[in-house]
């Protein structure tokens, strides 16, 4: 990449895409352009193109998709299959059929089967199984993934993908219908402290291990990946080692203060027992990563009480 290129990153106002776009503009790369959903649905395939058309961008970052948590893939699923589908499918064709130097298409560790080995190798992809409550974004992201591979083995496109772990950090959806175990966690505990709660409740038993990366992390190798990488298969990013949702919930409750209980709602899903990712290809292309989570945690919550006002909530 030069520091010329027009790099479009589709979904710059996410969590995933404005860290990237951070990120980019951290590096000397200032001609970097985004587009609202207002201004541009990227599930029209008419408009998307228009866009490629007029615009011309040189590198794009597919950050946009619909995300959320358990309760959201498990009651939309059609929307997450669907509207997924749609976004990657119109971004790509466009990315092929006007000449784009270069694509990162994000996909999620949710592609991996339930019960994949661990640590989980890019290998593992289809050797079984999805996990249920988020097959429906899991099939999507896949596609993409291999979207991207087909593309680059038929026409020599360089496309690439990459496959981060659970993200958290600034400006992270904060809703409690759709949003992540992290911050929705952050906001529980955030609430019952300033309410004076006794107790917070949580989802499942506490026992599924997870691996988190800070968003500008994961946003520092995206860059890395854009600059140093034109392999055929995906990449998986994160950290490299894991905690239990229990001992997260008590990181999160010390860090935001809180000194209630916490009641364990074993009836509501746990999901997968076990992600953690295997980042031995990162580490030997030449990245780690630098936040821990007792300090992403932190970092986290310092931003969401500067905003809670503008908080996805």
């Amino acid at each position: 990449m030069n520091k010329t290129d027009k790099i479009y990153v589709a979904g710059h106002r996410g969590l995933v895409g404005s860290a990237i776009v951070r990120n980019l503009k951290s590096k000397g790369y200032e001609n970097v352009i985004g587009r609202t959903h207002k201004e541009l649905d990227l599930c029209d395939q008419a408009a998307v193109r228009t866009f490629f058309e007029t615009q011309r961008p040189d590198v794009v970052v597919l950050a946009a998709a619909k995300v959320g948590g358990i309760n959201a893939n498990n009651t939309t699923p059609a929307e997450f299959i669907y509207e997924n589908s749609q976004i990657q499918c119109n971004i790509i064709k466009c990315c092929h059929d006007f000449r784009v130097k270069k694509l990162l298409f994000l996909g999620s560790t949710c592609i991996y089967p339930k019960m994949a080995p661990q640590p989980i190798p890019e290998e593992a992809l289809l050797t079984g199984p999805l996990e249920p409550t988020n097959e429906a974004y899991a099939l999507a992201k896949i596609s993409g993934l291999k979207m991207c591979q087909f593309y680059k083995r038929q026409y020599g496109d360089d496309f690439i993908s990459c496959m981060p772990t659970n993200l958290y950090g600034p400006h992270d959806n904060y809703d409690l219908n759709g949003s992540h175990v992290m911050p929705a966690m952050i906001r529980k505990f955030h609430e019952a402290k300033v309410n004076g709660a006794p107790a917070v409740e949580l989802w499942g038993t506490g026992s599924p291990l997870r691996e988190f990366l800070y968003v500008d992390d994961m946003a520092d190798a995206c860059v890395f990946l854009l600059e140093n990488y034109s392999g055929e298969s995906h990449v998986n990013i994160g950290t490299g080692k894991e905690v239990t949702i229990r001992q997260l919930a008590e990181t999160v409750k010390n860090t935001v203060g809180y000194t209630g209980d916490i009641i364990w709602n074993s009836a509501m899903p746990d999901g997968t027992p076990r992600k953690l990712t295997d980042v031995t290809k990162l580490h030997a292309l030449g990245w780690t990563h630098k936040v821990e989570l007792e300090e992403g945690v932190r970092l986290a919550y310092d931003w969401f009480r500067e905003n809670v006002d503008q908080a996805r909530m």
